[in-house]
């Protein structure tokens, strides 16, 4: 059976790093720890807690999630301000029509005995637009949960089209995670070929590697060692830029085929790793 036994493998993963990191180190792995980047909650708790507040009020039709974290740090910001509040969005969320991008917004809402009502086909922008082409907005008030600070102006575009209006919230933002002195070593390692693998799990992950150390810095690292993405979203992040991904799973884009894609990758295991140009 293939296995990544000696393979060192750079995670730039952050929050779900130890599970991550125990994922490949069951493999044979050794697990090069490098979280580019930190998940914080919004510097200004005002703005979420007013949306909060308006959705607890009933004034969203539908809402948009983008990703899990976002969920949990919209409660994590009300049981930290408002916990009194709890109750009354939750029962507004139970209420409102859903619309997921991926499986970790959709496993938040499990968590809280709730499901989506409408998922994306594929976990990027154009899946959720796709999803609410189903679906008619028009007089909607349509709350959406970003990814980060992104404004997602196509996402933004659409509903204003379909007739609906737009509540975003940023309930969480990038920092950086690792100083800017261990990522240009961890690019170095990379450019030497100790590094058999990079497997980026987030957008922001790319984009803090490239603010650091340069796009063409970063093209020529990253040649000398194997790039698998988590999915299509961060992918599409690393070919615009010019770099080449070797590996990414065809389906169910978390963490677990993330790590049998990188069996299939470094084991010389043939595969079709369905990354295409996109």
């Amino acid at each position: 059976m293939p296995t990544l036994q000696d393979q060192v493998i750079a995670v730039p993963e952050a929050r779900e790093l130890d599970v991550f990191a125990a994922l490949l180190t069951r493999r044979g792995a050794q697990v090069l720890r490098a979280p580019l980047v930190a998940i914080r909650d919004a510097p200004d708790a005002g703005p979420v807690l007013d949306w909060l507040r308006e959705f607890a009020l009933g004034h969203c039709h539908d809402l948009v999630l983008l990703t899990g974290e976002g969920l949990h740090r919209l409660l994590g910001c009300l049981d930290r301000h408002q916990p009194q509040q709890r109750t009354a969005f939750l029962a507004a969320l139970a209420v409102v029509r859903k619309i997921t991008r991926g499986p970790k917004p959709a496993r938040a809402l499990r968590e809280l005995g709730l499901r989506p009502d409408a998922e994306a086909p594929v976990p990027t922008t154009a899946g959720v637009i796709a999803a609410l082409q189903a679906l008619d907005l028009r007089g909607h008030v349509v709350g959406v949960q970003l990814y980060g600070t992104e404004p997602n102006l196509p996402l933004m575009d659409y509903l204003r089209a379909a007739g609906a209006q737009a509540r975003p919230v940023a309930p969480y933002v990038y920092a950086a995670g690792l100083d800017d002195l261990a990522v240009l070593e961890l690019l170095e390692r990379m450019r030497t070929g100790t590094v058999s693998a990079i497997a980026f799990t987030s957008k922001a992950q790319v984009e803090r590697l490239c603010a650091v150390c340069g796009l063409e810095q970063v093209r020529a690292a990253l040649a000398a060692t194997q790039v698998a993405a988590i999915g299509p979203v961060v992918a599409a992040a690393l070919i615009e830029r010019g770099i080449q991904v070797d590996g990414m799973p065809q389906s169910a884009w978390s963490m677990k085929p993330l790590a049998g894609e990188l069996v299939r990758l470094l084991s010389g295991a043939v595969t079709d790793s369905g990354v295409q140009p996109l």
